[in-house]
């Protein structure tokens, strides 16, 4: 399985369902107090999706991040060029309640999602978008940059994980040439 990059190590223990709660046991909000909290309650979107719904897909322009309420949600890419029709989908992680995906969008001008996100049952979850963090960000400054430092930490991480995924396999590939080149040598 290929979930280094999707592995939520920010997710926490769940106990209540509330957008409230939600948001502050998440690790992007968790520094919010009880008043910034509630502020937060009015500008966030919740959705719901029926199992087997795309929320958003590959390619698609992204708009903002989803923190899960209830439910899970797969994550998957998808390579057009693959010979094998078989191989055209790979699954990257099946995420849950706590866990949170697509933060990238809200600091991106224009990015295009990385991957797909499909609902794996019935999900509810919250979307925080780019024009409510601006809206966040003019109305309540203070509130806005401690969830641009939390993104950046996390945006850090997930680049910090990548880099080091990269070194490994650019190391597996070395070998992988060293042994190919003994055996055409003998």
């Amino acid at each position: 399985m290929v979930n280094f990059l999707w592995d939520n190590f920010f997710r926490k223990g769940h106990k209540e369902n509330s957008v409230i709660s939600t948001l502050s046991q998440n690790y992007m909000f968790e520094v919010l107090s009880p008043k910034e909290l509630k502020f937060m309650e009015q500008i966030v979107h919740v959705r719901n999706f029926r199992p087997g719904e795309v929320i958003f897909s590959q390619g698609e322009l992204g708009v903002g991040m989803y923190i899960i309420m209830k439910g899970s949600v797969n994550i998957f890419v998808e390579d057009p060029y693959a010979a094998d029709p078989s191989q055209k989908r790979t699954f990257i992680t099946r995420l849950k309640q706590g866990d949170f995906f697509g933060e990238i969008a809200l600091v991106e001008k224009n990015g295009r999602r990385t991957a797909s996100a499909t609902a794996v049952d019935d999900v509810t979850l919250i979307g925080f978008f780019k024009p409510d963090l601006y809206e966040l960000i003019d109305r309540n400054p203070r509130t806005g940059v401690k969830i641009l430092t939390r993104l950046s930490e996390v945006l850090g991480r997930r680049l910090k994980e990548t880099s080091e995924k990269f070194s490994e396999l650019k190391r597996e590939l070395r070998q992988l040439k060293i042994l190919k080149d003994k055996e055409s040598s003998k």
